[in-house]
């Protein structure tokens, strides 16, 4: 193993490219600091230092924790038992766990609280989040078990170490990257996340900031408390690229192909196999069956040639959204693997922070920029693609890094060395390296587009509907029968890819 390489300078196209897509994703930051400063310093202070605004921040950091250490728990435990014993039917395994990615929050939300009406509040904003979000977790962990060929957890345990105690000592190593950046994503979203607690009934600085921008004209009060959001949200991300410099990441060689020795769950098979039945049914399961509920009593007022415009506007804009997200992503995951250093950490952690951002503040930043700036763009496709690239970035900068960063430098080198140019070392060598991480962010770029919803509600052309907001139109009405269908086919187009990503990155059945 060899550690990420030491700070270069970065080509000159590689860091203009750079700073050209910075200068995009920080557009919304840009828009809060502009907004918050309306009223000065003073107004500034005083909206800061309410009382409520300490609830909330309290009330928000403690959901995200409670989230965050619950989806990395399961997550690794998760990806544990799929790679290193022998669990049966670990095949099927391996996709059921990835499958509550494909929940968005709000239907996983909407279909706990018909289950159990008085399941509200903190508990069961964690219910819900922690369900759909520990997928974040535990594929990063699994691929990266899978990367490994377990040596090192046969020598300490011919050494005498139990199996935790090879765990410890030896596993968490190995996978410190894949699950701190996986416990990043989660911090992200469960911070942005508007509908699962707003169902919920759950306040926190995101349903606030929401509430505040449909409620009033007055911008100022929830630009600040988006600042604040933004202040919070900049610890992990540099507590995560620590953690990142700090392991080894690269590998020299694929390694031998050999049988990996499985740790024996013996007679923990029976009793692990039904709590992983009960974990799955807690967290796809109740959805499911709501949802399929409500499709039965709903098959006689749905009007299916809406459904399947809204069906094809929803492929349409997502494999769009995808394909611009992994083309920006590039670079930046490049500078990031290859160049690291403030350039590089400055601009990832720039688009880190966006995607914490509620999809509110980064549609009305662009709504701000489109009229004053571009105004042919306003409430045209470009710039709901833009917004998607905003709000998902890190998604793709996060798989497209990993990929990178876990081959040696070396190879681009010798490329050079054989006459290749900086441009043919990109597209023959860094590209090819970097091609199971593009096909892995824009597969969870294309999942989080088909559920997004509060951007797409403002920023979407006249007469264009996604499953999403046809969803919302309808439970906005109370017509949960009608919105059924919607919330399922939102789940079918993101189970699809779901699957994908689990099967095709992580070696189909082995």
């Amino acid at each position: 193993m060899a550690r990420a390489p030491r700070a270069r300078r970065p080509p000159v196209i590689l860091g203009a490219a750079s700073i050209v897509v910075a200068l995009a994703v920080v557009v919304p930051l840009v828009y809060l600091a502009i907004r918050a400063g309306d009223g000065g310093w003073e107004a500034f202070r005083a909206t800061l230092w309410r009382r409520r605004t300490l609830d909330l921040t309290i009330g928000s950091l403690t959901l995200t924790a409670s989230v965050t250490a619950i989806c990395v728990v399961v997550g690794v435990a998760a990806a544990w038992l799929v790679a290193r014993t022998n669990l049966a039917g670990r095949g099927v395994w391996r996709i059921v766990f990835a499958l509550p990615l494909a929940v968005p929050s709000y239907v996983a939300a909407w279909s706990w609280i018909v289950f159990k009406p008085d399941l509200a509040g903190r508990p069961g904003a964690t219910l819900v989040l922690a369900s759909i979000s520990f997928p974040y977790v535990y594929l990063p962990v699994l691929a990266a078990l899978q990367r490994t060929d377990g040596a090192l957890d046969e020598v300490a345990a011919s050494l005498g170490r139990s199996p935790f105690g090879v765990f410890r000592s030896v596993t968490l190593r190995e996978i410190g990257v894949a699950a701190s950046g996986g416990a990043l994503l989660v911090a992200l979203y469960t911070m942005s996340e508007f509908g699962a607690v707003s169902i919920m009934r759950y306040e926190s600085l995101t349903q606030t900031i929401y509430r505040s921008y449909r409620a009033s004209f007055d911008r100022r009060p929830p630009a600040v408390l988006g600042c604040l959001l933004v202040a919070i949200m900049l610890v992990p991300v540099i507590l995560a690229a620590r953690v990142a410099r700090r392991s080894p990441v690269a590998k020299v060689g694929s390694g031998v192909v050999r049988t990996r020795r499985r740790v024996d769950l013996g007679k923990a098979q029976v009793p692990i196999q039904l709590l992983l039945v009960a974990v799955m049914g807690i967290t796809f399961g109740v959805p499911a069956w709501n949802l399929l509920r409500w499709v039965e009593r709903g098959r006689s007022v749905v009007d299916w040639s809406e459904l399947a415009s809204a069906f094809g506007t929803t492929l349409w804009v997502a494999g769009l959204a995808a394909a611009a997200t992994v083309a920006v992503a590039i670079p930046l995951g490049i500078l990031l693997a290859r160049h690291p250093g403030p350039l590089s950490t400055s601009l990832s952690t720039a688009a880190y922070v966006s995607h914490a951002l509620p999809g509110i503040v980064v549609a009305l930043s662009l709504v701000f920029f489109g009229i004053r700036f571009a105004t042919p763009l306003y409430q045209r496709t470009p710039m709901l693609i833009a917004a998607y690239v905003v709000l998902f970035l890190s998604l793709a900068i996060a798989a497209i890094h990993n990929s990178i960063a876990q081959a040696p430098p070396g190879l681009e080198d010798v490329a050079s060395s054989l006459g290749r140019s900086q441009l043919g070392v990109w597209r023959t060598v860094t590209l090819r390296l970097a091609a199971p991480g593009v096909a892995a962010g824009a597969l969870l770029v294309f999942i989080a587009v088909a559920k997004e919803l509060p951007a797409t509600l403002l920023l979407r052309p006249i007469e264009m509907d996604t499953l999403a907001t046809r969803l919302w139109t309808h439970t906005d009405a109370a017509s949960y029968a009608a919105a059924a269908p919607y919330a399922t086919a939102i789940v079918a187009v993101a189970t699809v890819p779901t699957a994908l990503l689990t099967w095709s990155r992580l070696g189909g059945g082995r």
